[in-house]
C-alpha cells in the first residue's frame, strides 16, 4: 500500500524516523525483507463509531428460531447461556425489528404475560407468542451492555399483503410509533406505569422504514418521504432528542435527505449479496468442499462487492454532513440454511475483510454489522443456540467481530505500508499511546512475518490477540472452541509472524508519543484549520 497522497513533509520526516526507530528494534542477523513491513501514521484520521460492531435482532418464527429459541418459557427468562455468549460478543448496539416490524403491534407484547396476544409472523411463518416484548428486550440489552435501536412499524411500508392478516390489522402510523417511544421514553407514561414499570427506559435510537425500496409494490419514494417526516414529527413531538434512521437505499437517499433531514441522524440501507458467480459457483450449497483453494480465492474477492455498495451509498450523502448505518449485512449464498460455507474459518476471513472496510469508511459509515443475530438454523447469525438442549455457541463472523471490538481504538490512523498478502487497518487510542492493527493475512497456506513501525515513536511492548485455524475448519456445537482468540506477548516489539488464514488484533504500547495534535483530521478540516 502506497502512502497516501497529501502527505505533509512534516509528517513524511516523522514516517521516516518511525521507520529506522523501529529497525532498530529488530534483532541482528534476522533477515526480513526491507519491503515486509506494517507502517502506521498515528495522527489520527476521524473519530471511529463504536456502533460498527451493532447487531440485529429479528424474530424469524419457523424459519430461524431466533427470539423465541432464546427464551427460557418454564422460567420467563433469556437462556444464560444465550445471555453469555452475547456478552463475550460485546455488540454495542441491538437492533429490534427487520421485516416483522412491517406487520408489529408493539402494543400486543407488552404488559401482564397471560394477556398478551399472540400474532402470526406473516413473512417468516408460524406464530410468536409475544412473551418477548419491549420489556424483555430492554431487559436483554442491559444484562449484555448493549444499547437498543427500535424499528417501527412504517405503515407495513406500503406493501398491502402485510397490512392485514386473518382478519387482523397490522399496519401502524406515526400515532403508534409516537406512542411506543413515550412509553419507552417519558418518565410519567400512565400505559408503563400501569404494567409496573415505574421507571422509563430512555431509547434515543429509531428507525423508520426497513427495506421500503425493495418492493415495487410499497411505498414509493415520493410517498416514504412524506409519510417519515410525519412520523418523524409525531415521535420527537415526544422526545426532541430522538436520533432518528431514514430509510434510503436503491438510490433513495438524497432525495430523503432533502425531504426530511432537518429530522434525521442516520440515511439507513442494508447489504446482503452473494458472492459467488452464478455462472460457475463456487460457495453454493457443497461446492465449497470441492476445491478448498477456490473457494478461498472467492471468499477473500467478497469484499471487493461489498466495498461497491458502501461506495455507491456514500455518493448518494456526499456533501449533505449525513452518515450511513447499515442495519443489516451478511452473506447471502444458496444452499442448506443460507450457505453450509458460512460455518467455515474461510468464510470468518471473508467477514473480516469486510469489516476492515467498514472501518476504512469509517467517517461516513457510523453503523454496521456483518450478522444476524441469534437463531437455530441461518448460517448468517453471528450466534446459534441448539435446541433442543446445547450451549449456544459463536459463528466465525461471531469470533472476528468480537476480536475487532474488544481490541480497537476509537480513532482512525492511516496505513502508509503494508506487505503485499496483507489486509491491514489501524486505529489510535484517545491519547495516542496504544497503536492498534486489525491484520487479515490472506493466504490460505503462508505466513507472513512482518516488521511493526509507528511513524514518529518506538513500540515499546504489545501484545496479539489471534485466530488462526486450517481455512477448512467447519464449526458447530461440538469444536466451537476451536476458534477462541489466543492472546501472545509481542517478544520482539518491533516484528511479528501473522500464521497462514490467520485473524488478528495487535496492540502497541508507544515509548515515544509522536508530535501530533490529537484531534483528528476530519475535525480540523471542518473547523478550516
Amino acid at each position: 500500500m502506497k502512502s497516501p497522497s497529501g502527505i505533509t513533509r512534516r509528517r513524511a520526516i516523522a514516517t521516516a524516523a518511525g521507520a529506522g526507530a523501529a529497525l532498530a528494534l529488530v534483532p541482528s542477523g534476522v533477515a526480513v525483507p526491507e519491503d515486509s513491513a506494517i507502517t502506521v501514521d498515528p495522527e489520527p484520521l476521524f473519530e471511529l463509531s463504536p456502533y460498527l460492531y451493532m447487531q440485529f435482532m429479528e424474530p424469524l418464527g419457523v424459519t430461524d428460531g431466533s427470539v423465541e429459541a432464546a427464551w427460557d418459557h418454564a422460567r420467563d427468562r433469556w437462556r444464560p447461556d444465550v445471555v453469555e455468549v452475547t456478552r463475550d460478543l460485546g455488540p454495542p448496539l441491538l437492533r429490534w425489528g427487520g421485516c416483522f416490524s412491517s406487520y408489529y403491534r408493539w402494543r400486543e407484547a407488552v404488559g401482564p404475560r397471560d394477556r398478551r396476544v399472540p400474532m402470526h409472523n406473516i413473512l417468516w411463518k408460524g406464530v410468536e407468542t409475544n412473551q418477548v416484548g419491549t420489556a424483555e428486550f430492554l431487559d436483554f440489552c442491559e444484562q449484555v451492555g448493549a444499547e437498543p435501536l427500535m424499528c417501527v412499524n412504517f405503515e407495513s411500508d406500503g406493501r398491502r399483503q402485510w397490512m392485514e392478516y386473518k382478519g387482523s390489522t397490522r399496519t401502524a402510523g406515526p400515532e403508534e410509533a409516537a406512542a411506543w417511544v413515550a412509553y419507552c421514553n417519558s418518565a410519567e407514561n400512565g400505559e408503563r406505569r400501569a404494567h409496573g414499570r415505574a421507571a422509563p427506559h430512555p431509547i434515543p435510537l429509531w428507525q423508520i422504514g426497513n427495506e421500503t425500496s425493495y418492493d415495487r409494490k410499497g411505498y414509493d419514494l415520493e410517498t416514504a418521504k412524506r409519510r417519515t417526516v410525519e412520523f418523524a414529527k409525531a415521535m420527537r413531538s415526544v422526545d426532541p432528542s430522538l436520533q432518528l434512521i431514514g430509510w434510503g437505499d436503491s438510490g433513495w437517499g438524497r432525495g430523503m435527505i432533502e425531504a426530511a433531514g432537518e429530522y434525521l441522524r442516520y440515511i439507513a440501507f442494508h447489504h446482503m449479496f452473494n458472492p459467488d458467480e452464478g455462472q460457475e459457483p463456487v460457495l453454493a450449497h457443497a461446492e465449497f468442499r470441492k476445491d478448498p483453494e477456490r473457494t478461498w480465492v472467492r471468499l477473500m474477492d467478497a469484499h471487493k462487492i461489498h466495498e461497491a455498495k458502501i461506495q455507491e451509498m456514500r455518493a448518494q450523502v456526499a456533501g449533505t454532513g449525513m452518515p450511513l448505518a447499515m442495519t443489516e449485512c451478511h452473506f447471502a449464498i444458496p444452499g442448506r440454511n443460507r450457505g453450509d460455507v458460512l460455518s467455515t474459518w474461510a468464510a470468518g476471513v471473508a467477514y473480516a475483510r469486510m469489516l476492515n472496510v467498514h472501518q476504512r469508511h469509517g467517517d461516513v459509515l457510523k453503523i454496521a454489522t456483518a450478522a444476524d443475530f441469534c437463531g437455530t438454523r441461518w448460517q448468517v447469525n453471528a450466534v446459534m443456540i441448539p435446541v433442543p438442549g446445547g450451549r449456544a455457541f459463536p459463528m466465525p463472523v461471531a469470533r472476528v467481530m468480537a476480536l475487532y471490538r474488544h481490541h480497537g481504538g476509537r480513532r482512525a490512523a492511516a496505513v502508509t505500508v503494508c506487505p503485499e498478502g496483507l489486509d491491514v487497518v489501524s486505529s489510535v487510542s484517545p491519547e495516542a499511546r496504544t497503536v492498534f492493527l486489525h491484520v487479515v493475512n490472506l493466504s490460505r497456506t503462508k505466513a507472513v512475518d512482518v516488521r511493526l513501525r509507528v511513524a514518529g515513536s518506538i513500540v515499546e511492548s504489545g501484545k496479539v490477540f489471534q485466530i488462526a485455524a486450517s481455512a477448512e475448519e467447519e464449526v458447530d456445537a461440538h469444536n466451537a472452541a476451536v476458534l477462541s482468540p489466543q492472546a501472545k506477548d509481542l517478544v520482539d516489539p518491533g516484528r511479528w509472524t501473522f500464521p497462514a488464514a490467520s485473524v488478528s488484533a495487535v496492540e502497541l504500547t508507544l515509548k515515544k508519543l509522536a508530535v501530533y495534535e490529537q484531534t483528528p483530521r476530519s475535525a480540523k478540516i471542518a473547523s478550516g484549520n
